[in-house]
C-alpha cells in the first residue's frame, strides 16, 4: 500500500512539473520522502528544484543525501558537483564530477563542470584535457569549445586558439566570431584576414 501511494505521489510530482507548478511538485515530492525517506528520485527532485529556482545553499543537503544512496547515478553526483561549484565550492565540484566520471565515463558534462572548476580556480593547462574530452563526446556542442578556445587564450597559444575558432566556425559561426572579439584572435590570419 505504501509502495503505490509513493508512486502517486511521484506521478503527481512529475505532473506538477510539467504544468511548470515546481511548488507543488516539491510538495508532491516531500509526501513521497514523508513515505519512503530514502525515495532516491524523491531526494533528486527536490535538490534540483531548488537548484533550478537558484537556491544552491538550500539544494546542496538534498543532493547530497541523493549522491550517497549506494546505487546513485552519475547524474547525481553531476548534480551534486553543479550546486557545489555555483556556491564556489570547486574543489567539492570537482570531486563530485569525479565520482560521476567514474560511473559513467562518457558523461559529458561531468567533463565540462570540472574543466569550468578548474578554470576557475585558474588552472587552464588542467582544464584543457577535460575541455577535450568534452568536445569528443559532443563534438557539435559550442560550449566546450568555447572554453576551450578560453583554457588556450589563458596560456598563450593563440595557434590553439584559432584553429579552434576555425573549428566553431564550421558549425557555429556567431560563437567563432564571438572568440575572435574576445580573444583578438584572428581566425582567418593569412587567408585574408579579419577585417
Amino acid at each position: 500500500m505504501i509502495a503505490l501511494r509513493v508512486w502517486l505521489c511521484a506521478r503527481m510530482a512529475l505532473l506538477s512539473r510539467l504544468l511548470r507548478a515546481s511548488e507543488a511538485s516539491e510538495r508532491w515530492w516531500g509526501r513521497a520522502l514523508a513515505l519512503a525517506p530514502s525515495h532516491p528520485r524523491a531526494l533528486a527532485s527536490i535538490g534540483f528544484l531548488k537548484a533550478a529556482a537558484g537556491d544552491y545553499a538550500a539544494a546542496l543537503p538534498w543532493l547530497e543525501r541523493s549522491a550517497a544512496l549506494s546505487d546513485a547515478p552519475a547524474s547525481a553526483w553531476f548534480n551534486l558537483g553543479f550546486a557545489r561549484q555555483q556556491l564556489g565550492d570547486h574543489d567539492g565540484a570537482n570531486q563530485a564530477f569525479d565520482r560521476a566520471i567514474a560511473l559513467d565515463e562518457r558523461f559529458d558534462r561531468a567533463w565540462y563542470g570540472k574543466a569550468i572548476s578548474m578554470l576557475a580556480m585558474a588552472r587552464p593547462a588542467d582544464a584543457i584535457p577535460l575541455l577535450e574530452r568534452n568536445t569528443a563526446l559532443q563534438p557539435m556542442s559550442p560550449y566546450g569549445w568555447y572554453q576551450l578556445a578560453h583554457a588556450y587564450h589563458r596560456l598563450g597559444r593563440a595557434d590553439r586558439v584559432a584553429a579552434t575558432i576555425r573549428h566553431l566556425a564550421g558549425f557555429e559561426p556567431a560563437v567563432a566570431r564571438r572568440l575572435e572579439r574576445e580573444t583578438g584572435v584572428c581566425a582567418a590570419a593569412g587567408e585574408g584576414g579579419c577585417g
